[in-house]
């Protein structure tokens, strides 16, 4: 690296570094966060670690985010990128809780076959961590359901500051 890039390069992670905490958490969301399994599950209770990470289910009807009511967001059990606002939130009748619409950016898609035929997973778009399934069978305006294990999320309520990012 030639002095002119280095100094560059200096000048732009100073400038970050001086931005305020909402400015830096907002870059870091955009940012991959990447863990080894172990790592993971040195930091997650068992449970929780097996959903998000083995992409285990839990019981249906077993999650008290499911009868959730209050103001506020739900974020990735993991890393705590906000995924969902409870504006999104209803209730689908499966026992999970169901949201029409994610946050924009929080979550990636990819493809499951565990059933035999192809559902649509979804997951953290930072730290990778399974969250549920997607499918297009329900509320307007999307017609989408997200069907979300609740040991993948936490809720924080409206007027509670957020928990900062994981590193």
């Amino acid at each position: 690296m030639n002095r002119r890039r280095f100094i560059r390069n200096l000048a732009g992670w100073s400038l970050l570094l001086a931005l305020p905490g909402i400015a830096r958490q907002a870059f870091a969301a955009t940012v991959p966060l990447i863990k080894s399994k172990s790592a993971w599950r040195k930091l997650l209770p068992a449970e929780r670690y097996a959903v998000l990470f083995e992409e285990a289910t839990e019981p249906s009807h077993s999650s008290p985010l499911n009868k959730e009511k209050r103001a506020g967001k739900f974020v990735c059990a993991a890393c705590y990128l906000p995924l969902f606002s409870s504006a999104q939130k209803y209730e689908s009748g499966t026992g999970w809780p169901s949201f029409w619409q994610p946050l924009p950016d929080a979550v990636a898609t990819s493809t499951d076959f565990k059933l035999i035929w192809p559902r649509t997973e979804y997951h953290c778009a930072r730290c990778g961590g399974h969250q549920g399934h997607r499918f297009d069978d329900d509320p307007k305006p999307t017609g989408l359901r997200y069907c979300n294990n609740g040991l993948a999320l936490e809720f924080v309520a409206e007027g509670t500051p957020l928990p900062a990012l994981r590193t």
